[in-house]
């Protein structure tokens, strides 16, 4: 009985249960949504997201770090592994660490529309400097400064 609950939310998903070759090219259509099954509570889902490369924009070297995400679902939830094949997608990408977090928060933010929604972005350091970058949406916006 469950195995069929689980069908009504994923029967739209393509990534997920597939093999799924990783995107070349960051896309928001990479990402997937589901429908809340909590419609209508008010509770935070997070992701942390451990592995994240990307390329320095000045000297094409790569550059490493992680995100964490976190957002007040209202009729959408975060598919999983389109996040990661999304992630993965940024591998060639150039970009600094500012543009890249904020790129990523807006990418889910029109894709889920949630209440709110904070993308930290924790590049490792590099010349002895790390960078961390928060991204806010929605209520989160407003409560940002």
């Amino acid at each position: 009985m469950k195995v069929l609950a689980q069908k009504k939310y994923t029967a739209e998903l393509k990534a997920l249960g597939s093999r799924s070759l990783q995107p070349r090219k960051p896309s928001r259509g990479i990402l997937e949504a589901f429908p809340n099954p909590a419609s209508g509570r008010d509770y935070t889902v997070r992701l942390d997201c451990g592995e994240f490369t990307s390329l320095c924009p000045l000297t094409g070297q790569p550059d490493y770090g992680r995100f964490e995400i976190e957002f007040v679902p209202r009729a959408l939830c975060l598919e999983s592994k389109s996040l990661k094949l999304y992630l993965g997608s940024f591998r060639s990408e150039a970009a600094f660490w500012e543009d890249l977090c904020n790129r990523i928060a807006d990418d889910i933010f029109a894709v889920l529309e949630p209440a709110s929604l904070r993308v930290n972005g924790y590049m490792n350091v590099r010349g002895g400097i790390a960078i961390v970058v928060e991204a806010r949406r929605g209520a989160a916006e407003q409560r940002q400064g």
